[in-house]
């Protein structure tokens, strides 16, 4: 079956890189897990970094983490469920809210659990996800301020995730303002201004971060080392901490186009003869063992670039080879690259195997 692996001295490498990135000018971090899909292996590559602060969006991988690592900060990273609220209280340490109501219920529980729960308080800046409105601001810090067992650990805000809004200077400048505004308004110190996840570190590079945005939450450029501007690597990260290897199960030289009256296929897609060069023609094909139950063909990328792929089904992906340089048996593997969303379905797969090489 096909399996993945996490490079150990890239990751250490990319982690030593946004490290220095960050302390030199004075940031807190913290790493975005959610991709590890809770996979106990990779997590603890992770703690062995040294990593004291871990993000996360679903409970259960929060769990996993206290569990192998006590002192480590958990954020849940996304507004509770009224049903999760114990379960928040209990495995994170803070968590980001935009509702009154939830915030109520997890001082409630809080004190139920003799805790003090941390809030971040997300501010809507225009990616129509979660957050408040900034006219709503001040009303709303102002109802949770005082609330027992609840301490605003700061405010933040998510672009890039929904709509694609990038976390321009503008809006950074925009989010700082909110700072100096509820720190006047209430006589407060906020301690964090959490500017947003890996698609604000080549601002960061640029040194055009307003000092006050002091916290940022990073995953991809961790795994990925992507700048998410300009969609390259930054120079002096790895793109391929993490790879998908398969392996072939059969080669043949097929016709170019199939042969019989055609319909939509298991995906729900339509053969296109757009994209066929020559109808008549033929190529040599290879099935590997993995398929759309596992992965998405467009989030790979093939390490052999002279290697196009095809199509999938449900447990079997078709690349073409005719133009390898390779001389791919049945039984080799073919390795590739993976994009964000690539290795989180990878990584989601109970049927893929996982290893640190």
């Amino acid at each position: 079956m096909a399996y993945l692996t996490l490079n150990r001295k890239k990751l250490h490498e990319n982690y030593a890189f946004l490290q220095e990135l960050f302390q030199s000018r004075g940031i807190e971090w913290g790493v975005v897990s959610k991709i590890l899909c809770g996979n106990t292996l990779f997590i603890k590559e992770i703690l062995n970094l040294g990593v004291t602060e871990m993000h996360d969006s679903r409970i259960s991988n929060l769990k996993k983490i206290k569990s192998l690592d006590p002192t480590v900060q958990t954020v849940y990273i996304k507004p509770p469920a009224k049903r999760s609220i114990e379960k928040i209280v209990k495995f994170a340490d803070v968590s980001f809210n935009t509702e009154i109501y939830t915030i109520k219920l997890l001082s409630e529980e809080a004190k139920k659990q003799n805790k003090t729960h941390k809030i971040i308080i997300m501010i809507e800046m225009g990616d129509l996800r979660e957050g408040v409105m900034g006219e709503d601001l001040i009303a709303f810090y102002e109802e949770v301020l005082h609330l027992p067992n609840i301490e605003i650990r700061g405010i933040g805000t998510n672009l890039n995730c929904l709509s694609g809004v990038m976390p321009t200077q503008d809006k950074l400048i925009q989010l700082s303002l909110y700072k100096q505004l509820i720190e006047a308004k209430f006589n407060i110190t906020i301690p964090w201004v959490s500017g947003g996840t890996s698609v604000a570190v080549p601002l960061i590079l640029k040194n055009a971060r307003p000092i006050a945005v002091n916290h940022f939450r990073i995953g991809e450029a961790l795994f990925f080392g992507k700048d998410l501007f300009t969609g390259k690597t930054i120079k002096g990260m790895h793109h391929d901490v993490f790879k998908m290897y398969a392996e072939i199960i059969e080669i043949t030289e097929k016709p170019n186009i199939p042969d019989g009256e055609l319909g939509e296929n298991v995906a729900g897609n339509f053969f296109s003869m757009e994209n066929v060069d020559d109808l008549s023609g033929t190529s040599l094909r290879a099935i590997l063992d993995i398929g759309l139950l596992d992965m998405q063909p467009q989030y790979l990328e093939v390490e052999d670039k002279n290697i196009q792929i095809i199509d999938a089904s449900s447990d079997m992906l078709v690349v073409d080879i005719t133009h390898s340089k390779t001389n791919y048996k049945v039984g080799n593997v073919i390795s590739f690259n993976l994009k964000y969303m690539g290795a989180l379905y990878l990584l989601n797969s109970n049927y893929i195997e996982k290893h640190v090489v």
